[in-house]
């Protein structure tokens, strides 16, 4: 059985079957079968149920938000931003849809009609998350209908009501039988469906030892894969930055979500001249937080997802300090008990260096470390002396600076006054441990669809 623990009170929250081998042997038949019909629906019926199914999903929005707080513990007043965020990216992707498939002509006259057309690939498997699980489902999902595949989603034992929220979105728009399918999993059963020789393409978000997992139940298969594997992102705070502007931001890009995103702050370089005023800033803005309950509409702090990810939040930071590390953040200002729960106290930690973990490691949860830098040329080497390379963003009023000092980053995204946030209409995607693909934008598509080339004699 599949069991949900919800962070709030860890109390069972979800129960249900795995799916068996039936089950899923029923699955993967009905997608071979559907996906024929499914390539045969022209673009623009595609667009028109697809649309539907968005806004079949959004008109549901009070029961989806209360579900995600209780399965993952992000305060309800926050949870409508998801939702946001869905209807943002695929209202994009529909929107961009037939520029993004468009035929392409090679050769067009009175011989020859030349062209390549993007065939859909067949039957994709999405693997979600439970961070972002509706934000990052949405950025496959989307896509991968409208260029014509089937999909097969498993979400996150954590939130497996998100997956039955899509599916039953899907069903009330119409989209027909077999095109749009779910399964609860476990690990062994995800493997097996992975090596199935009727999947055409994998796409996973989540750890770097899941990626590798997906990547070896793949072997020998020439099918291809798209890995967001998270992130350890960094920024460089200015001298010559607005000040206001730059805290409030980076406090928010470190602590919402209890820190639970790939593309959160988790390390911030400040120059030397403004450090002492960073760091005070920082620590008043960080002690206004509210952590609580997150059904409290008062609440902008949750829970972190569940007790052993809270443990392993707590030790990482507990041995940087026993390093020589120092938490500027009053424990005092946050009431609960969170020594054995999964209510862990936002912390920011100076006196940090690159010889620990801390600086190093994906955290995933309400923490970051502040160093001083005194050049722009220590400030990028620190900023790529990481095994990951997803987001990172640079604080200044100079934008010929931070063009060229992007160019210098090992990152899939770059940002100047702004972090954790997605553009739809740019690439997603990452370097190093942070994984392979690219999602969202009009080059997002191309990863779904295989190029097909069709030359044309008139004799």
């Amino acid at each position: 059985m599949l069991k949900t623990i919800s962070p709030i009170d860890n109390s069972i929250y979800v129960e249900r079957p795995y799916a068996n081998l039936s089950e899923i042997e029923n699955t993967l038949k009905l997608s071979e079968h559907s996906r024929i019909i499914w390539k045969n629906t022209n673009l623009e019926e595609r667009k028109k149920l697809v649309s539907k199914f968005v806004e079949c999903f959004l008109s549901n929005n009070k029961e989806i938000e209360e579900e995600l707080c209780k399965q993952m513990g992000r305060p309800l007043s926050q949870c409508a931003g998801e939702m946001r965020g869905f209807e943002e990216r695929a209202n994009y992707m529909i929107e961009n849809a037939d520029r993004a498939l468009q035929k392409v002509v090679s050769k067009n006259n009175d011989e020859f009609d030349n062209y390549i057309l993007k065939e859909p690939l067949g039957l994709i498997f999405i693997i979600a998350p439970w961070n972002y699980p509706y934000n990052t489902s949405v950025n496959s999902i989307v896509p991968s209908l409208l260029a014509g595949n089937c999909i097969i989603l498993k979400h996150s034992s954590q939130t497996p009501l998100c997956a039955e929220q899509l599916l039953k979105a899907s069903e009330k728009a119409g989209i027909p039988k077999g095109v749009f399918q779910i399964l609860h999993l476990d690990h062994s059963s995800t493997a097996k469906v992975i090596e199935d020789y009727r999947i055409n393409h994998v796409l996973f978000t989540g750890s770097v030892s899941g990626g590798i997992e997906v990547k070896k139940a793949i072997g020998t298969r020439f099918i291809g894969a798209g890995l967001e594997l998270g992130g350890k992102d960094p920024a460089y705070v200015r001298a010559d930055c607005n000040f206001d502007h730059a805290v409030e931001n980076l406090v928010d890009g470190s602590y919402y979500n209890s820190g639970q995103s790939c593309c959160g702050i988790e390390r911030i370089y400040v120059d030397e001249n403004i450090f002492d005023n960073f760091v005070d800033a920082f620590k008043a803005q960080t002690e206004k937080y509210i952590l609580n309950n997150p059904l409290d509409d008062s609440t902008n702090l949750g829970p972190v997802v569940k007790l052993n990810a809270a443990t392993s939040i707590r030790n990482q930071v507990s041995k940087a300090i026993s390093n020589g590390a120092k938490n500027i953040i009053d424990q005092a200002k946050f009431k609960i008990d969170n020594s054995n729960n999964c209510y862990v106290s936002p912390s920011a930690l100076i006196n940090v260096d690159h010889g620990m973990d801390f600086m190093r490691e994906e955290t995933f949860g309400p923490t970051v470390g502040i160093m001083k830098v005194t050049n722009e040329e220590q400030a990028k080497t620190l900023m790529n002396d990481s095994p990951y390379g997803l987001t990172a963003s640079i604080w200044t009023s100079d934008k010929e600076f931070a063009s060229k000092f992007g160019n210098q980053i090992e990152t899939g995204t770059f940002f100047m006054n702004r972090c954790d946030y997605l553009d739809p209409g740019l690439a997603w995607t990452g370097v190093k441990d942070t994984g392979m693909g690219v999602t969202l934008s009009v080059l997002g598509f191309d990863h779904l669809t295989r190029a097909k080339s069709y030359h044309l004699r008139k004799v």
